[in-house]
């Protein structure tokens, strides 16, 4: 979606709100707080300020915090943030101020959850948009193994088995498919601890090698999922930390073998040569470095002349992190925050070749 707003020509009003409502006096406090954010957007027409105002004073969008993007009286994007921003902001720009967001919002990694016992399964598929929410149910009679006795116990506790046979095969089905439409990194498993095995007995090796199986979850009405939520998360926190380390000691090589850039410098070169495969940076809410950009999403340049040589006959400052963001969406390159980075500019940049 925040591709889209390159597709624009600005000046862009960039908005990071504190929009909490949940205080004494909260829609009049959100109303004074709209009203100085349009003082800040010094320059910007009046049918923009009018638009952003709509959005950010709308019951109907209520939420901790919010960021907004918008030029020519028009709010082209504006999503929700989990919590008031780290810094409220108001710039009006040449481009919009997209890394806030990026870095608030936190990397996503499509998963499936799924909470199995005999009778089926929830399926959570979370990726980009809403989570979406399936239950597979194959067979519904008979779940349920008794002590009738008789000569025809064994036979139907053998049915029963089936039953959960097929119904786990039936979940393993959904789960492969949402694994290789989505690209899922990871497949959370929770629930009955006699169903989670036949899930695995019937998953396809794709969604095996990405299996996590967790404690708490269960079907069982009135169960509170938070326990659920809680290892969900403890599950991505433990796949980003993972990824993280084979990314830096990616990096370490690449730079042994000259397939990496260091500092701002080197790195806007590497992305004016279309190079830049992922982008690593640490994330500084108070980062005011400033570069030189083009028109095009890989024209940008720590020094003005050097921009001019590569064909921008009138080259604009920008922020630093502003002209990174609008790079990384439009080469089709990755984004990537890192905690600590031993390079000039805490910036650096794997290369393609």
């Amino acid at each position: 979606m925040l591709q889209s707003l390159y597709e624009r020509t600005g000046p862009f009003a960039s908005v990071y709100l504190d929009t909490g409502r949940a205080v004494p006096q909260g829609e009049q406090r959100l109303e004074l707080r709209s009203k100085a954010m349009a003082e800040r957007l010094e320059g910007a027409d009046q049918a923009t300020l009018d638009a952003l105002e709509a959005v950010f004073t709308d019951v109907n969008l209520a939420a901790p915090g919010r960021a907004a993007f918008a030029c020519g009286g028009e709010v082209l994007y504006t999503e929700a943030l989990p919590d008031k921003p780290r810094r409220e902001t108001a710039r009006w720009s040449p481009l919009p101020h997209v890394m806030p967001l990026l870095a608030q919002r936190g990397e996503n990694v499509p998963h499936v959850q799924v909470i199995i016992d005999h009778t089926g399964a929830d399926v959570i598929v979370v990726g980009e948009g809403s989570p979406r929410r399936t239950t597979i149910q194959e067979e519904d009679w008979p779940l349920q193994k008794t002590a009738q006795g008789g000569w025809s116990q064994r036979r139907y506790e053998n049915s029963v088995e089936e039953a959960w046979a097929r119904n786990a095969r039936a979940v393993a089905e959904a789960v492969d498919e949402e694994v290789r439409r989505m690209h899922a990194e990871l497949v959370i498993v929770a629930g009955d601890p006699q169903s989670r095995p036949l899930l695995q007995q019937n998953l396809g090796q794709e969604a095996l090698d990405r299996l996590v199986v967790v404690d708490k979850g269960s079907r069982a009405a009135g169960t509170d999922l938070f326990p659920f939520h809680k290892e969900v998360e403890a599950a991505i926190d433990g796949w980003l930390d993972r990824r993280q380390d084979a990314l830096m000691e990616r990096y370490g090589e690449a730079l042994s073998k000259g397939l990496a850039a260091e500092g701002l410098p080197a790195v806007t070169k590497a992305f004016r040569e279309g190079r830049v495969d992922t982008l690593l940076m640490v994330d500084h809410s108070d980062a005011d470095g400033m570069v030189w950009i083009g028109p095009e999403g890989g024209q940008l340049a720590t020094d003005r002349e050097e921009l001019r040589e590569w064909g921008v006959s009138e080259p604009v400052e920008e922020r630093a992190d502003a002209a990174l963001a609008r790079a990384v969406a439009m080469t089709n390159a990755h984004l990537v925050f890192v905690p600590r980075l031993e390079a000039p500019d805490e910036v650096a940049a794997l290369l393609r070749f």
